[in-house]
């Protein structure tokens, strides 16, 4: 059988502490220190505990080149057994083929190592922000300062404050007061439908296509309202839709070129209980009229930034900018809208049938009418929005 081994993989060694009852009764303090390794590999997505035989024979195969495996030593067919089954080396065969696939998919997206590592294991499954908050008692600006201490300081000074060379200000514009009253929205009003039109022109304004460039039959650059690395617009716009007129609650991909939605397979659970789950729990993002998967699509990006240390950067980065223009749009248009990247990535990989490798879920982005009544604190601080005491953080 020939083999090889997995593309991407970093081998982690930690300390683990158990307890040893004979070092106890010497007179130790009953603890027993050990090295365990640990592989990291993204195609699988999972911390997996490797023996020292594993470990060294992932440093002998070669990630390219296939190795006929009665070639190894004796002693090496043991540790080869267990890396198969667990995916870090993949085989051949027609029974090692559905590992030697997502290995062969990470391949072929070209991702840089590292940031493929990273990519992998931050995603969450069943995480609650919530909760964690409450578990930490830090669910207050208050309260973080009790537990955390003082943060950095939140404006820094360089040099000689004396020799500062202060900017004239200059007078507030429309533009101005738009900037004022962006602000993250907590409170939602569920009851009140979105319109229509309104929900088609947020939509056309942040996510769709204004224009595009076409270099041949099959290469087209598009052009938006927001910058993308290299022209190549990768994030594309899964919908949660649970509150708009005239659009059946469920889930959607949104068409930049056509400006269209197209419905996609209910989830197996309630919508609702799945816009839970989306934002980590965060119940006060989770009722909004509209909820946006930015979903990148990492081949499209590393077809050109092939390998590139700073590709998933330049993504991170457009995730940003259309956030910003979402936030603005919607604040010209009278609603409100937020941003989050506390979000369970697996489940709504597997709601809108996404391939973490390939095309994953980065943040998720929200928009509809604000409520009347701050029952979840909103930083407000100049009253632009609730023109009410900003209460205690």
């Amino acid at each position: 059988m020939r083999v090889r081994r997995c593309k991407v993989l970093y081998l982690e060694p930690r300390e683990k502490a158990e307890f040893d009852l004979e070092s106890l009764l010497a007179g130790g303090n009953g603890m027993r220190h050990g090295q365990h390794w640990f592989a990291l590999a993204p195609h699988l997505g999972e911390e997996i505990e490797v023996d020292s035989a594993e470990r060294d024979l992932l440093g002998i195969l070669s990630p390219d080149e296939w190795t006929d495996s009665r070639q190894l030593s004796d002693d090496a067919s043991a540790a080869l057994k267990c890396l198969l089954k667990k995916g870090l080396v993949v085989g051949a065969g027609k029974r090692h083929a559905a590992l030697r696939e997502r290995d062969e998919t990470l391949r072929s997206v070209y991702w840089h190592p590292l940031s493929a590592t990273a990519h992998a294991f931050t995603r969450w499954h069943d995480a609650d922000a919530v909760q964690a908050t409450k578990n930490t008692g830090t669910e207050t600006a208050g309260e973080l300062r009790e537990v955390l201490g003082a943060p950095p300081v939140e404006a820094l000074d360089r040099g000689d404050s004396g020799q500062r060379i202060v900017l004239p200000r200059t007078a507030r514009t429309d533009f101005d007061q738009l900037l004022a009253r962006r602000a993250t929205c907590r409170n939602f009003d569920a009851e009140k439908p979105l319109p229509y039109a309104l929900f088609a022109q947020l939509m056309e304004r942040v996510f769709s296509a204004q224009s595009h460039v076409r270099v041949s039959d099959d290469t087209v650059f598009l052009k938006k309202t927001s910058p993308s690395g290299g022209g190549l617009h990768p994030i594309e716009a899964y919908l949660i839709v649970q509150g708009v007129e005239g659009v059946v609650p469920g889930l959607y991909h949104y068409h930049s070129i056509a400006h269209a939605l197209e419905p996609l397979p209910a989830p197996d659970r309630p919508l609702q209980e799945l816009a839970m789950a989306a934002v980590a729990e965060q119940h006060w993002f989770a009722n909004a009229h509209v909820m946006v998967l930015l979903a990148p699509r990492y081949d499209r990006s590393f077809w050109k930034y092939r390998n590139h240390a700073k590709a998933h950067r330049a993504v991170i980065l457009e995730a940003g900018h259309l956030s910003q223009t979402l936030y603005l749009s919607a604040t010209e248009a009278g609603l409100a809208a937020y941003i989050t990247c506390a979000i369970n990535e697996v489940p709504l990989e597997q709601a809108f049938a996404l391939d973490p490798i390939s095309s994953g879920a980065l943040a998720i982005c929200g928009f509809g009418w604000r409520g009347e009544e701050m029952v979840t604190m909103e930083l407000d601080p100049d009253g632009e929005i609730w023109h009410t005491e900003t209460p205690t953080l």
